[in-house]
């Protein structure tokens, strides 16, 4: 008995020395080892965080500035620390020693304090007392150029290591690609709307795009007028977006840019939102807000049609429309792209969602010699919407009248090969332009395959279509819901030559719609849409007749009292009464009928959820219970 006592107890000891040298040689030799089994694999650093750590010259130093009242104040930020805390540990540990971590726990009033605020971190009160809090990240690197992330946000938890890879990028890489912007766009800000608001009218924008912000963050961008004759030779990626009415000498500077191996990306609209509500110089709204770059495309091989906008059924927009009555309506010729990314190209590999407005569609001409790699399509539910029926949107009735026909259609793709130029020399200036000095000779084609990106929608860089712009404490913040942002940053790295921050822009997505409730919903309105129409003619038809009934054949009001209606007239009015009455059931019946299909999925999605899967779960738990219950008696016998 004594014996067995002291094997158990020997056997004790030796599971706890097992255990504990397990765990010791688990800290000194695995702890860099881990396994991310979350969905969007968000604690995995990827390939292009790894190749900027990896290749740092010179050291780093990361100092966290993280207040334990604010977690144990508010848990999710003590839950969003410690995925920062990790995040460092692992950058740290894939530097070779390059990044150096510091942490502080800044106290009210301390030292700790000040120099968080040197940083220009942001303090936030926690509470009635105004104890202020905070939860940035201050970096530096040995020229003493500082770069910080304010405060963390919950909300930008998804683009942690983009807002940390872009911090250490910026510290070890001080020389950035240059960029030229020639837009007609407001991208810079609109000076007037901001005076109309300091003055305290309503009105939207006049703040610099944020795509165009999150440009600069990783780009010099320069400013290129729209009447520019020669490109600043220091450009290494123009980007023209909505250049409105282009002279002869602009086209021609673009075009020799190219020519000389720069690299381009232009933004294209058949109807550009943003340009539509930019007010002009007397105020009026413009009359045209299209853009398009016809000799240049000609002589390239490249065709787009100003006049036809793209629609899709797919991923489009829920809008407000009705004057008497308001009602949510897809308005088709703005929409969502998801299935139509191209995940296998670097610049949109890790893209969820891109969001398009009035876009137009660009394709190969037949005859040339040109490569096309596409980056964002619509879906095969999608067809083509005249300009004039987006000009004044009546979403209702464009969904009405909506086709989808024709497959899916390029909005955006790469074009590779050698291109000619679309001037044969020099073109001749207006009288009172001059050329600039040491203009550059005339280049008939290029020595290369050139690399553009060409994009038939300008309306991808506004915010009002990808990013939302909150003010968090007086800060401003941008919370974006698509990808148009990363999308124009990712593609202009690409032509730039650096990829190592693609990828980063956009880590996951909590955004998860249900694809065939979806589906259901838009056919279904689709049809809705079109019989509404009809019927709401045939109502409008049926009221007018009744009306004319009433006042009798002379059409005049006056006299109709005094006439007299005879029983062939009586009868047709009392038939128009019903055929109205009639009509008006039948919108009600085919409003009911809409959601109808939807409700039913909903209902078989929520049983099944609800009482079929537990039901399943119990009576595999019954079957497992029986098939025990039988071993066990067939052991003791």
């Amino acid at each position: 008995m004594r014996r067995r006592i002291w094997f158990s107890i020997v056997g004790v000891v030796a599971v706890f020395a097992i255990v504990i040298g397990i765990n010791m040689f688990a800290d000194a030799r695995l702890a860099n080892v881990h396994v991310d089994l979350t969905q969007n694999r968000i604690y995995t650093l990827s390939k292009g965080t790894r190749q900027i750590l990896q290749g740092l010259k010179e050291p780093i130093t990361l100092r966290l500035f993280y207040s334990r009242k604010l977690g144990a104040t508010v848990p999710v930020y003590g839950a969003y620390a410690d995925h920062v805390r990790e995040m460092l540990n692992q950058y740290a540990a894939v530097s070779g020693g390059k990044i150096r971590l510091q942490f502080y726990d800044p106290e009210p009033f301390s030292d700790t304090e000040d120099r968080a605020l040197s940083y220009g971190l942001q303090g936030v009160p926690v509470d009635q007392g105004g104890t202020q809090v905070y939860f940035g990240l201050a970096g530096s690197n040995q020229e003493d150029d500082e770069r910080a992330i304010a405060f963390f946000q919950p909300e930008r938890e998804r683009f942690l290591e983009y807002d940390l890879t872009k911090l250490i990028y910026d510290l070890s890489n001080p020389k950035r690609p240059v960029v030229g912007v020639m837009s007609s766009l407001p991208v810079d800000g609109d000076p007037r709307m901001m005076m109309m608001a300091m003055r305290g009218q309503q009105v939207q924008g006049g703040q610099p795009y944020a795509s165009i912000m999150q440009l600069r963050q990783t780009n010099q961008v320069k400013t290129v007028s729209t009447d520019a004759q020669v490109i600043d030779p220091d450009i290494q990626v123009l980007l023209v977006a909505e250049a409105q009415n282009l002279s002869e000498a602009t086209q021609y500077a673009i075009d020799q840019f190219v020519m000389r191996g720069g690299r381009l990306m232009v933004m294209v609209d058949p109807w550009s939102e943003a340009m539509a509500s930019s007010p002009t110089a007397g105020g009026a709204p413009p009359t045209d807000a299209s853009s398009n770059l016809k000799k240049l495309f000609d002589a390239w091989g490249i065709q787009f049609d100003p006049g036809k906008v793209v629609g899709d059924l797919t991923g489009a927009w829920r809008v407000r429309a009705g004057e008497d009555r308001v009602q949510a309506v897809n308005y088709v010729a703005w929409f969502n792209i998801r299935d139509g990314v191209n995940h296998d190209d670097p610049a949109t590999a890790d893209l969820q969602q891109v969001t398009v407005a009035s876009s137009g569609s660009i394709s190969k001409a037949p005859d040339a010699a040109i490569e096309f790699t596409p980056l964002l399509r619509s879906s095969p539910r999608s067809g083509d919407i005249s300009v004039e029926q987006v000009r004044t949107p009546d979403p209702a009735k464009v969904l009405a009248n909506f086709k989808p026909e024709g497959g899916q259609r390029l909005i955006a793709a790469r074009v590779h090969g050698v291109l000619k130029s679309a001037f044969t020399g020099q073109p001749e200036l207006a009288k009172d332009q001059k050329r600039p000095e040491n203009f550059p000779e005339h280049k008939a084609q290029t020595d290369g395959p050139a690399n553009l990106v060409v994009v038939a929608d300008s309306d991808i860089l506004a915010d009002r279509f990808w990013v939302r712009i909150s003010d968090f404490f007086g800060q401003q913040t941008a919370m974006p819901f698509s990808d148009n942002g990363p999308f124009v940053a990712n593609l202009v790295g690409t032509l730039a030559g650096g990829d190592a921050l693609i990828g980063l822009r956009s880590r996951g997505d909590s955004n998860h719609p249900f694809v065939l409730v979806n589906a259901m919903q838009s056919e279904a309105e689709a049809k809705f849409r079109q019989t509404q129409q009809a019927l709401q003619r045939h109502l409008d038809d049926t009221e007018k007749q009744l009306r004319t009934l009433r006042q009798g054949s002379s059409g005049n009001e006056q006299t109709t009292a005094a006439a007299v209606i005879t029983p062939e007239q009586r009868a047709a009015i009392d038939a128009a009464r019903k055929d109205i009455v009639d009509t008006r059931q039948q919108l009600r019946a085919v409003q009911y009928d809409l959601n109808r299909d939807i409700s039913r999925l909903e209902t078989e999605l929520r049983v099944f959820n609800i009482v079929l899967v537990p039901v399943l779960v119990a009576i595999v738990a019954i079957v497992l219970g029986v098939a025990r219950s039988r071993r066990r008696a067939r052991a003791r016998t």
